[in-house]
């Protein structure tokens, strides 16, 4: 059975379609109206194996955030549509990914408990052209609280910022691939009540 999701979220904020497949080859057509936002979620895709599709417009003239936390919604309903029922997925996911000086590690949970780590330094207050770093942290909020998905993200050090959050993202999407996999010795969903 695919493993698909269309979501389609409207307000008067902002309007965005999203399509995921878990069982994809990495392909992306992404247009966030958010450069940055794009680059990310498109190493996100790349190292998870994912095919995501977005198309969305919001008040971008007022601030990015609406946009980016409404988009991490989104990604959020859509992995929880696709996944289903879990049945014989291993749950479990991690990765390290080093990206020159900076490094990051992602452990998460599918377990129908949301929580979020974010244990990022940030080196200074800046901005990546006009894209405020802190909205990665409600990015992957709104995906956790949607999805269900218990997020640990763990920065030790890293110098440039575009470094840091760039190895997050493709720690999430490797992550991520290894908790979705199905594993056929699972039988049920990976947890003894029976449950996620």
């Amino acid at each position: 059975m695919p493993r698909k999701a269309q979501i389609v979220r409207k307000t008067k904020e902002t309007d965005i379609t999203l399509n995921l497949n878990l069982d994809g080859k990495g392909m992306y057509t992404i247009d966030t109206s958010i450069p940055f936002l794009d680059h990310m979620l498109s190493l996100f895709t790349k190292h998870g194996l994912f095919d995501l599709k977005i198309k969305a417009k919001g008040d971008i003239e007022i601030d990015y955030h609406h946009t980016v936390e409404d988009i991490g919604i989104c990604l959020g309903d859509a992995l929880k549509k696709a996944l289903g029922n879990k049945v014989g997925i291993k749950r479990y996911g991690s990765a390290v990914v080093p990206m020159d000086e900076a490094i990051a590690s992602t452990t998460l949970d599918i377990s129908d408990r949301p929580y979020l780590v974010y244990k990022v330094i940030l080196p200074k207050k800046v901005k990546i052209k006009n894209f405020d770093p802190d909205l990665m942290e409600d990015f992957l909020q709104a995906v956790v609280n949607r999805s269900g998905i218990t997020l640990h993200i763990g920065v030790p050090y890293g110098r440039n910022m575009h470094h840091i959050i760039e190895a997050i993202f493709k720690a999430f999407g490797r992550a991520l691939k290894e908790a979705v996999t199905i594993d056929p010795r699972i039988k049920g969903v990976m947890s003894t009540k029976g449950k996620l």
